[in-house]
């Protein structure tokens, strides 16, 4: 590959410092989903024996395609689209598959963002909102559908989503959730005005609070009763379920979307590098600091969690305490939290009758701690729950959306980033239309087109989106990117321009992985996901208040144009690789036809012929 012009470098902006490109890249692959995706997948595949197939998804999948992805980017020094057109024409179609992505993949994450704003707004009220349940309509007592649930509940999907009971029925639009997104989009507008040069110097805060906040809450989790309890259940290795394939194929997605490849805005990142930078070195900083965080973040949520559990189970004994105390006339006192065992088993055996009457619930902290739930209800629910129980709530909760917040806004620099840039380069956008003016017709119109997620329905699109758009998209796009440089562009080459970058050729690691391991790998776990999710038709949980056993949700089979949708979201953003590789080669025939039609007035066959047939008339 031939150096960069120094016009074309001299264009292209610049990283303040180092700092500042690796703050980026971390903060755009550390967003939410390390907080309330990884610990989940950690406590229901056997704690400790997770991170087996972890690293090794880490090692030989997410580090390859990782350090690919930096590597090319800052040798070409062009965003997606610019780096796989100039590999190959054929190859152009994989950038727009990117910068389409990532712009479905903006939307509703940005939604996202909104519903944390809301919760930071309403974190400012003493009491929390979500501590009590409201009064009905007619203020004579709690409102019914609170009461069948929890306030925490309801809250979350009446007085924050005011949610449908299924997709079909969309409701209408949410005001305050349409300010919430409009407010997110904005911020987002604002950190992007100037493009690299603002959001360079946003990321200094974005990248590190999360930080800062999670050690706050590590501190003070670890003092919480029950938070070895917590801890002890997830890292408690179960060594049976790693003969479950299903935690294999969750382990190898769980590092690939976590790391954010394929999206393009690492390529965008690496290309404002300076072309002799160290990215092998920057791939293993980003791809470590990343699981490292994923680990971190595990200790406070679960510390938490454990003492959120702990709580439950003493407020469940300390029912039958009561029960057990009106009953036989007992004194106040007598029986209590630490000899209630003996208690229990002691009237047991005196009283077999009486005890078999009474009302007691089952208290049991292994149940309690098998509550587990991922995305939404981690964040919406079960920890504005475990919140309401730790002195000092508000402030916990404050910090809590806070941190949320920076992860998210991170993340969606990278977003954003995978979008302008490559629009710039398929020259869609006049030159003379300045920065501003794009990024603001960008955000606006994710905003007009995010809409759909402030309806009442707007959750379970969200599910949609977020099930769909960033699974089989972004394998199949991994997927033509590592073809594309090791086999289309060349080993040997790509060995050259790493050479040149940082002084030295990767080694039979890198190169085993890049030919062999990582593709191989991500076309099993593209044909394992593809075939799990066709054996099944896509469900979705409903909060349907009229459902027989509500407050469980009630699962719903999608409709049949939603499920077309499903569809079109999973090939919209990919069929744009083969048309664009059609496109190329007819183009070519045309190219060789033309050629063949027309003589070459520089080529001397003609005057050859020539020649000859006026020796033969001589002769």
């Amino acid at each position: 590959m031939g150096e960069s012009k120094d016009s074309v470098a001299e264009e292209r902006p610049k990283w303040d410092n180092k700092v500042q490109y690796l703050l980026t890249c971390i903060g755009f692959a550390v967003g939410i989903g390390n907080v309330w995706r990884f610990p989940y997948l950690c406590q229901i595949y056997g704690g400790g024996a997770f991170l087996i197939p972890y690293l090794i998804a880490l090692v030989f999948e997410g580090l390859p395609l990782l350090y690919l992805e930096l590597a090319i980017g800052q040798r070409l020094r062009k965003s997606s689209i610019g780096v796989w057109t100039s590999i190959s024409p054929m190859l152009g179609g994989v950038g727009i598959a990117s910068m389409v992505v990532s712009f479905l993949v903006a939307m509703f994450y940005n939604t996202i963002i909104a519903w944390v704003l809301w919760y930071f707004f309403n974190s400012f009220q003493n009491p929390l909102p979500w501590s009590q349940c409201p009064l009905n309509e007619s203020k004579t007592a709690y409102n019914t559908e609170c009461e069948k649930s929890t306030p925490v509940n309801y809250f979350w999907y009446r007085e924050t989503l005011n949610i449908t009971p299924d997709i079909e029925s969309s409701g209408s639009l949410q005001w305050w959730m349409v300010l919430c997104l409009a407010t997110a989009w904005s911020v987002i507008y604002i950190c992007f005005i100037k493009g690299m040069e603002s959001f360079g110097k946003a990321v200094y805060v974005t990248a590190t609070f999360p930080y800062l906040v999670l050690t706050i809450f590590l501190i003070r989790g670890l003092t919480l009763p029950g938070a070895t309890d917590g801890l002890v259940y997830l890292f408690t290795p179960d060594w049976e379920i790693l003969k479950n394939p299903q935690v294999w194929l969750d382990a190898a997605t769980q590092i690939f979307f976590s790391l954010s490849v394929a999206f393009g805005g690492l390529i965008s990142f690496s290309s404002y590098n300076a072309e002799r930078n160290d990215c092998e070195r920057d791939a293993l900083v980003v791809g470590i600091t990343n699981s490292a965080t994923s680990l971190y973040a595990s200790i406070p949520i679960f510390s938490i969690l454990g003492f959120k559990a702990t709580t439950a189970f003493n407020n469940c004994r300390q029912e039958n305490i009561l029960t057990l105390t009106n009953h036989f006339d007992i004194s106040d006192q007598n029986i209590t939290l630490e000899n209630y065992d003996k208690w229990f088993n002691y009237l047991n055996l005196t009283h077999p009758g009486d005890m078999s009457t009474l009302p007691l619930k089952v208290c049991d902290l292994q149940n309690f701690l098998d509550q587990s739930a991922s995305g939404t209800g981690l964040a919406f629910i079960i920890f504005t729950e475990a919140v309401l129980e730790m002195p000092g709530s508000q402030a916990w909760a404050i910090l809590f959306f806070v941190m949320l917040f920076s992860l998210g806004l991170s993340s969606m620099f990278g977003n954003i980033e995978g979008v302008i840039t490559p629009l710039r380069e398929l020259k869609l956008v006049p030159k003379w239309v300045p920065h501003e003016v794009l990024s603001g017709i960008v955000c606006l119109l994710s905003f007009l087109i995010g809409l759909i997620f402030t309806l009442g329905s707007g959750n379970y699109w969200v599910e949609v989106f977020n099930g769909y758009v960033g699974s089989v998209p972004l394998l199949i796009v991994a997927f033509f990117e590592i073809i594309g440089v090791i086999y289309v562009h060349g080993m040997k080459k790509f060995s050259e321009d790493i050479y040149f970058m940082t002084g030295r050729k990767p080694n039979i690691y890198w190169k085993a992985c890049w030919m062999v391991i990582s593709p191989t790998m991500l076309l099993v776990v593209l044909i394992a996901y593809v075939a799990i999710q066709a054996t099944k038709y896509p469900t979705y949980p409903a909060w349907n208040p009229d459902y027989e056993l509500f407050p469980e949700t009630e699962m719903k089979p999608y409709p049949d144009w939603v499920f077309g949708i499903i569809v079109l979201l999973i090939v919209m953003p990919v069929i744009s690789i083969p048309l664009v590789g059609l496109y190329n080669l007819i183009c070519c025939g045309i190219k060789k036809s033309s050629v063949k039609a027309s003589p070459n007035p520089y080529n001397n066959e003609a005057f050859e012929i020539e020649t000859e047939e006026q020796k033969k008339q001589r002769v």
